[in-house]
């Protein structure tokens, strides 16, 4: 069974009025008490703003593994965040306006001075999914053959309906800010693994890119580990999602690689398809319609999904998981994505008056809570005993 984990980014917002707080740096001291055993696959670090932290579980093995480590991750954040007077949320967007202050490290310097705006607007929470491969071949016949079915985590992940203070009439809205960056996005059918390095380096050798930690594909080789890693996915507001998301990456990755190795060739999706069916994902989440990644052809958003579950459903079978995918499923299409219970929250709240901020330092509140597992009625400082914490990696 391939081992696999997370990194989750989360938002750093202040416990009234729900903004953004440039704490990254406190919380990191507190999370790395000196002379501290750094765990070289763990840990927290600095984003590319200072309004937010990522969280790094240790690799795992099975669903229950894996989301016994985000809510540890969640908890800890969220202690050292609590010691500062803030809170983290697992946000995509924050709901609220707020001046972002980057990161100052001198490769995020160097991004400020060439990109501009981009980087100033860039407060997005992503989740990134690593799962292990034999070798770096097999990571690029995995990403040619997953590459068509990535679009599907947008929507079942979608949870950044608002940006700036404002309703942006999308599911999730960080996919759009996200892919303003000139490396992100989906990439072509490489082949091999020459080929992708050849890419790489043709992208380098271009100047646009800082460096490589630049290329910002929807699926990339990792640069440290050996895994391939999905970026697709918005930070999910519930623990439980972003578990499911990775169960589901894992179960795509494993189900790429047997096809590689049966000598099933990868589906000849043209790219700027993948584009549409990202942008459509974006837009309209679980509400409407998915582009099916059979035809790219437009079909009811629950239709898509189970599709992709029924893709992967062997490997899950195999690994005890697919009942509990299928119930999770289940539930998100019940309950709602992030994106709908923070579009649910702001609306109750809008019911009862009209507040100064629009109702979204309730969807803040909610995001809070949510974060950490907590009911809605549960006192925002009180977030129950959380286990010893781990280091800060830096990368």
């Amino acid at each position: 069974m391939r081992t696999f984990g997370v990194e989750e980014e989360l938002l750093i917002v202040d416990p009234v009025t729900g903004a953004p707080l440039a704490r990254a740096d406190a919380l990191l001291a507190r999370l790395n008490p000196a002379g501290a055993a750094l765990h070289r696959d763990a840990g927290f670090s600095f984003e590319l703003k200072l309004e937010q932290i990522e969280t790094q579980t240790v690799p795992c093995l099975d669903h229950a593994g894996m989301l016994r480590e985000i809510r540890r991750g969640r908890a800890l954040a969220d202690r050292a965040a609590r010691a500062d007077g803030a809170r983290v949320a697992a946000l995509a967007t924050s709901p609220l306006t707020a001046a972002t202050h980057t990161t100052p490290q001198p490769r995020y310097q160097t991004m400020q001075e060439r990109f501009g705006v981009t980087v100033q607007d860039q407060l997005t929470c992503g989740l990134h999914v690593h799962t292990f491969v034999e070798s770096p071949e097999e990571g690029v016949a995995v990403m040619d053959r997953i590459r068509d079915k990535l679009a599907v985590l947008i929507a079942l992940s979608a949870n950044s309906p608002f940006w700036n203070g404002a309703e942006t009439g999308f599911e999730s809205y960080r996919t759009q800010a996200w892919n303003r960056w000139p490396g992100a996005g989906p990439s072509m059918i490489f082949g091999s693994l020459p080929v992708y390095r050849g890419v790489l380096r043709r992208l380098l050798d271009s100047g646009v890119l800082v460096d490589e930690g630049m290329v910002y594909f929807d699926v990339r080789l990792c640069r440290h580990h050996p895994t391939v890693e999905v970026r697709v996915a918005d930070v999910c507001l519930r623990a439980e999602d972003t578990a499911l998301i990775a169960v589901l990456v894992r179960a795509l990755v494993e189900s790429a690689g047997r096809d590689w190795h049966d000598g099933v060739e990868p589906s000849p999706v043209p790219t700027v398809l993948l584009r549409m069916a990202a942008w459509q994902a974006s837009n309209c989440g679980l509400r409407g319609e998915l582009l099916d990644f059979g035809g790219f052809r437009p079909a009811p958003a629950r239709d898509v999904v189970e599709a992709l579950v029924d893709y992967v459903a062997p490997v899950l079978d195999e690994q005890g998981e697919l009942e509990l995918v299928r119930a999770g499923v289940h539930r998100i299409f019940e309950q709602g994505t992030g994106a709908a219970e923070q579009r649910s929250v702001r609306e109750a709240q809008l019911e009862t008056g009209a507040p100064d901020d629009g109702g979204m330092g309730a969807a803040v509140a909610h995001a809070v809570r949510a974060t950490q597992g907590e009911r809605a009625g549960r006192a925002a400082g009180a977030a129950g005993p959380v286990p010893e914490l781990l280091p800060v990696r830096q990368h």
